[in-house]
């Protein structure tokens, strides 16, 4: 049914929680239950049977793939990987300019700059085919841009995309320059799809918001790039990672934790803005991380049991369990990957996400535009007349005035 729009503005949790402001045929998290979906089908369990490019073909098309459809669809989006030679030669530059600031920074200029080379459109002005292709075109560059932007500010040369591997193992190639292994290409494909999209988040809503102006579709991407960025967004993998390193042993882990609580500190990778459990993501992430083992596993999961009971004592009444981070930086750790590349591997699912809902929001010619309630000094005020220099400060620094 469709939602009424407001004849009036009305007053709204902050942040917009639990605030329904459209409708979707994506997905969608019921945190509650601790469970999510893209379209029909649990994340989770696509995550353990399919591959990326199932779901990829699942979330632009709106049905998984037959044997045939996926290898013309693979075709198609492996074709897309590699990047117009204006870009390429642009690369060196972004990557010097945004060493301190890491790819993700780089990230939204060469989108910017691959939206210009290729003649993506503002979306208002072209058809859905039109749409569906540029959406294919810079969800497939990612990866590439990514790796390849990391790989230059470490001063190595970027490696070429190869048409003969998945996504993941690509991605993984490109990273390292040396072929993946099979276990691990698996742990990080399971990864990339769990990430792909988790309702409206701040990243998607982003994206969707710079849709519904009519933008074309790397100005959206950009902008969910940015929000992606930030710490309490996308940016927590690799924090939840030197937590670890912080508390460093496990006869430490009570008395950090509870320092830092008491504090009113927040415990990076533990607590969630939609799950009231356990997050489905962090538990399917931590079974992968004990199929490895070891002792960075095992002392993860000590820190995972006495972090949740000592929030259970300190902060009653709240569920507050493991979210995707924690054992994402965990998994991606065992993986080989740096941890300045986490929240980019994140944005290398995520991309394809934005993507679909990008294409969904653009059927939707209506601009999001909502209302602030103004609480500052009561209008109207008289405005102050301009302060007139006297004679004698003009001349102040010089000889008697009218010299």
């Amino acid at each position: 049914m469709p939602i009424a729009e407001a004849s009036a503005p009305i007053d709204v949790p902050r942040g917009l929680a639990g605030v329904v402001v459209t409708e979707t045929r994506l997905g969608d998290v019921r945190g509650r239950e601790g469970f999510y979906h893209y379209r029909q089908y649990s994340a989770v369990e696509l995550a353990g049977s399919r591959t990326f490019e199932d779901v990829w073909h699942l979330m632009f098309e709106g049905f998984l793939p037959d044997a045939d459809q996926r290898a013309a669809f693979t075709a198609r989006t492996t074709a897309l990987r590699h990047l117009p030679e204006a870009v390429r030669d642009a690369l060196p530059g972004i990557a010097r300019a945004c060493a301190l600031s890491g790819p993700l920074a780089g990230l939204r200029t060469a989108l910017s700059l691959l939206g210009a080379s290729v003649g993506f459109r503002p979306l208002y002005d072209i058809d859905a085919g039109r749409r569906r292709e540029d959406a294919l075109t810079a969800a497939a560059a990612v990866p590439t841009l990514l790796t390849a932007l990391h790989r230059i500010a470490q001063g190595l040369d970027p490696v070429e995309p190869r048409e003969d591997l998945p996504y993941a193992a690509n991605y993984l190639y490109m990273l390292t320059g040396q072929e993946p292994d099979p276990a691990r290409v698996r742990a990080i494909e399971r990864y990339l799809i769990s990430t792909i999209d988790h309702g409206f988040n701040a990243s998607t809503f982003t994206a969707r918001v710079i849709t519904s102006t009519g933008a074309d579709l790397a100005a959206c991407l950009a902008g969910a790039v940015g929000a992606l960025s930030g710490p309490l967004h996308g940016g927590a993998p690799s924090r939840a990672l030197d937590t670890l390193d912080a508390i460093g042993t496990p006869d430490r882990i009570d008395d950090w934790i509870r320092e830092r609580v008491l504090a009113g500190e927040r415990i990076m990778g533990f607590g969630h803005p939609v799950y009231r459990t356990e997050d489905p993501r962090s538990r399917m992430l931590r079974e992968i991380a004990q199929d490895f083992g070891g002792p960075l596993v095992d002392f993860a999961v000590q820190v995972e049991e006495r972090v949740e009971a000592i929030l259970a004592e300190l902060k009653p009444g709240r569920e507050l369990h493991t979210n995707v981070e924690f054992y994402a930086g965990v998994v991606m750790e065992l993986c080989g990957l740096p941890r300045e590349m986490f929240t980019p591997t994140f944005c290398a699912a995520r991309v394809v996400g934005w993507s679909a809902n990008i294409l969904e929001q653009a059927e939707d010619s209506k601009i999001i535009r909502p209302a602030a309630r103004y609480v500052g000094p009561p209008p109207p005020q008289p405005v102050p007349a301009p302060e007139l220099r006297t004679a004698a400060r003009a001349g102040e620094g010089g000889g008697p005035a009218g010299e």
